[in-house]
């Protein structure tokens, strides 16, 4: 699964476990439920998401809560629970491993790439830093109202 997946899957687990965490056991068949995603990758999802400190998840049918308040969860911490970084990669703009040395193209391809897929890397992280859960969970509110107006 490629990890704009994963960070997906991952903010919607965040979310339902945000909404209903007062009134219900969420557990991962209850998040399966809302995601439409197999329990067993938001369990594997939980587990990046508690090591990370965000989450707390009883064993069994006890369900999930948050660790952290949801103003302080940024999808920038959500990214990096779930991503499959290995020291000195990106998670998004990876290089292929085996470009031909004796190409005038495959021999340069990494350093000329270097500097643009650095800087959207850095892009892309600075801009998920500005949008927390709580930002998240006020713009589902605010939909709800709209579609509560919509239907009277």
């Amino acid at each position: 699964m490629k990890i704009n997946t994963y960070l997906t899957v991952a903010i919607h687990t965040i979310l339902c476990i945000a909404y209903f965490e007062k009134d219900y056991k969420v557990t991962s068949d209850f998040i399966a439920g809302s995601t439409g995603m197999n329990p067993v990758i938001i369990r594997k999802i939980l587990r990046k998401l508690q090591t990370a400190g965000m989450v707390e998840t009883k064993a069994g049918v006890g369900g999930s809560t948050l660790s952290k308040k949801a103003e302080e969860i940024t999808l920038l911490d959500i990214y990096k629970a779930v991503s499959e970084e290995k020291e000195g990669e990106r998670t998004v703009f990876n290089f292929h491993a085996n470009p031909n040395p004796k190409c005038p193209v495959g021999s340069k391809i990494h350093a000329v790439l270097e500097e643009p897929f650095s800087g959207a890397q850095k892009a892309l992280e600075e801009e998920l830093k500005k949008t927390t859960i709580m930002d998240l969970m006020k713009g589902l509110w605010q939909n709800e109202q709209s579609e509560s107006l919509k239907k009277n």
